[in-house]
């Protein structure tokens, strides 16, 4: 995981983006617009759970950073990026809409993309491999549930360590590394998402869903999840070179900026387009 010094404009061949979750309380919508705001890119893929139905059925919660965060992705789509977006579990609904547009913004179930050194990886949300999920929803959206609070607990901890000047920092993450079934969990995913890379005859997968952002090989195939912007902050993206980099967009931005109010630059352009 790459640390990040901010430097503006950071330029990318591709960026990747998932499980935001728009409409949740948890979601890190300042962070996200400070890392659209400072980077430019050929291709922006939305890897699914962009926009949590789930959690906007208990209830609307959709503050201005979320309305500036979807704006600066489709004035990033009407300025020329190819943005693609790919429905996950949570925003499911976009799924009826498979191969359209809205907008700029082109919805797809998956696509193929090929780096600029030539290797193809599978770009999809992922949830198709979680069992939970696709056998049974109750449980799912219980657990779902269950992590909520987890991550309301977790926003009073970010508000006491801002208030002795400490760095953002996840609880549900850290629970997440030490718990068994959470680590055993994890890595049952990523074989079985490698494994369909592999029978594919395909370079890799690129996909979200866990909340766990991670690159590596598995046996001949490259794993790449692009995390969150709930806990972990993280995108993955592509050098003009081809090569791939996880950054956690956290070490780039002072953990004091985040209460303060969200600057407004690009985003009159936005509203009067």
């Amino acid at each position: 995981m790459s640390d990040v010094k901010r430097m503006n404009p950071l330029k990318y061949r591709s960026i990747f983006i998932s499980d935001v979750h728009l409409g949740f309380r948890g979601c890190q919508a300042r962070f996200l617009l400070d890392f659209l705001q400072s980077t430019h890119c050929k291709q922006l893929y939305l890897v699914g759970d962009i926009i949590d139905l789930w959690a906007m059925k208990g209830g609307f919660h959709w503050p201005d950073a979320h309305n500036q965060v979807v704006r600066a992705v489709l004035e990033k789509a009407r300025t020329g990026t190819e943005v693609i977006y790919i429905p996950g579990n949570h925003d499911a609904l976009f799924r009826d809409h498979l191969d359209t547009r809205f907008g700029d913004v082109r919805v797809c179930d998956e696509v193929v993309h090929t780096t600029a050194d030539g290797r193809r990886f599978l770009v999809l949300h992922g949830d198709k491999f979680d069992g939970v999920v696709q056998n049974s929803l109750w449980l799912a959206r219980l657990g779902s549930h269950a992590y909520d609070q987890l991550l309301a607990l977790n926003g009073l901890i970010s508000r006491v360590r801002r208030l002795f000047g400490l760095k953002y920092w996840s609880l549900a993450g850290y629970l997440k590394q030490r718990v068994k079934d959470a680590v055993s969990y994890i890595g049952n995913y990523e074989h079985a998402v490698a494994t369909e890379a592999r029978q594919r005859d395909l370079d890799g997968m690129i996909c979200g869903h866990i909340h766990h952002a991670e690159m590596r090989r598995i046996t001949d195939v490259t794993y790449c999840n692009c995390g969150d912007w709930v806990e972990s902050c993280t995108a993955l993206v592509e050098h003009h070179d081809g090569r791939l980099e996880l950054l956690r967009w956290t070490d780039a931005y002072p953990e004091s900026l985040a209460a303060a109010p969200v600057p407004e630059p690009a985003i009159a352009l936005a509203r009067a387009g």
